[in-house]
């Protein structure tokens, strides 16, 4: 007798225990809570050939962006793809397949043909909602979700997952009203719900509403850290609102704190880390010591060369602690990557590669060359991952290198969009003062 899911699927090699665990698995996946991985473990370990445990547990190490994750992900695979599945499940391990080879734009294809036939299939839109950021295509990470959204209800398991997808796609398609109604709603069904916390979090920050961010972050922190692997991220999201209002010691005691600055040798917690302390070091904060204890934790990373969205993070931590050594070797690796044949090839030679130069410049004091690679960027930096909240780290290193090469014509200019865009932003008013501040004097050649 086969065993299905909770939405009617068949899962195949699974028993009602194993499947029992597997649900929890991908409720924990969904709201990014607990420990996935191990519920995934027991599903297998009660059955072997439960092929779509294997293929949750191949998502989840898939998805870390980290060399030995991908490692074990691609091993995974390799077992789930000699299991007996059905049509559904062969696309999952085709998708799967598609990502540890370092395919994600073809893997994001295999699971939107996969929902097109199968809407409600919940892992399958949260593995391709996830490989939609870390692609940095905002268009599909609303349209994945708008196209399943009819076949879903409030009454159906994990639905509050699809309102925070659909909460993410909408805000970095700039529809910021419904994108914070669906975020709020999402968490109002899941108060767990990690991705619906982050959405709202990000709609406030586009909209230059700290106090409202602060409000919204600091009402009930417990019910979105405790347990879960959004924690770092989401605390990382109320430091921006602090940095928007120039308000660095409670960014430095958050680093020191809840975002785990130095102690977390997770990558993605390690971007956060690397992405705050840049944001202080391009105001002029001395961050001290902490500088050389990030770059410590991503030194072993400095040649891997996997995923250009970290490599930009890792030098901003490697020019920080003024180790031009690690720099070096991690532009060897980017080199390296370039000539590869998957999708960090173009991840890397579009934008990761002359970010990383532009910030090695920057911590060089080379602030025209700084401002000569990232400036072509600007239109393009989409391309290799990451939210518009988390790629504006290179507009604000592109500002600041105006300003200090006393190109006071981009400056203004640069200064000035971005009060247009974010008109109640501190910051922005500040970048204006700044420019108009300048000598008037022609850009140094």
């Amino acid at each position: 007798m086969t065993t299905h899911d909770l939405l009617g699927f068949a899962l195949s090699g699974a028993d009602e225990m194993s499947a029992e665990h597997y649900e929890a698995g991908l409720s924990g996946f969904q709201r990014f809570v607990g420990d996935p991985v191990a519920h995934a473990d027991a599903a297998i370990s009660r059955s072997p050939g439960f092929v779509m445990a294997h293929v949750l547990k191949g998502w989840l190490f898939g998805l870390a962006t980290e060399p030995a994750a991908t490692a074990a992900a691609r091993d995974i695979h390799a077992t789930a793809a000699a299991l007996p599945a059905d049509a559904r499940e062969k696309g999952h391990v085709a998708a799967l397949g598609a990502l540890v080879d370092g395919h994600w734009h073809r893997a994001s294809e295999i699971l939107e043909d996969l929902t097109l036939d199968h809407p409600r299939d919940a892992l399958a839109l949260q593995a391709g909602h996830q490989i939609d950021f870390f692609t940095g295509n905002a268009r599909m990470l609303r349209d994945r979700i708008a196209r399943a959204a009819p076949e879903w209800d409030d009454a159906m398991p994990g639905y509050h997952a699809i309102l925070s997808a659909y909460a993410f796609g909408l805000e970095e398609t700039g529809d910021y009203a419904r994108a914070e109604a669906a975020g709020r709603r999402a968490v109002e069904l899941e108060p767990r719900d990690g991705w619906g916390q982050h959405a709202v979090a990000h709609v406030m920050e586009m909209q230059s509403r700290q106090r409202d961010g602060i409000a919204w972050m600091r009402a009930d922190p417990d019910r979105w850290s405790t347990d879960s692997l959004m924690k770092v991220h989401n605390w990382w999201h109320l430091a921006l609102f602090h940095h928007d209002l120039g308000d660095h010691d409670e960014m430095l005691a958050l680093y020191d704190g809840p975002v785990e600055g130095g102690t977390s040798n997770f990558v993605l917690n390690m971007v956060d880390a690397s992405a705050l302390l840049w944001r202080l070091h391009l105001r002029g904060v001395d961050a001290g010591q902490r500088w050389t204890r990030l770059a410590e934790l991503w030194a072993p990373f400095a040649t891997a060369g996997n995923y250009a969205f970290n490599d930009a993070h890792a030098m901003m931590a490697f020019v920080g602690a003024g180790r031009s050594d690690l720099a070096e070797t991690l532009l060897r690796a980017q080199e390296e990557a370039i000539g590869r044949g998957d999708d960090n090839a173009s991840f890397t030679r579009d934008v990761g590669y002359p970010a990383a130069r532009a910030i090695n410049a920057f911590g060089d004091g080379d602030f025209a060359t700084t401002v000569r690679l990232l400036k072509p960027l600007r239109g393009q930096a989409h391309r290799f991952g990451g939210s518009h909240a988390q790629r504006d780290v290179l507009d604000l290193t592109l500002i600041e290198a105006s300003l200090r090469s006393g190109n006071r014509p981009l400056a203004m200019a640069l200064a000035s969009e971005r009060k247009e865009l974010r008109p109640d932003s501190p910051l922005s008013q500040l970048f204006v003062r700044r420019a108009a501040d300048m000598a008037a004097s022609p850009p140094p050649r």
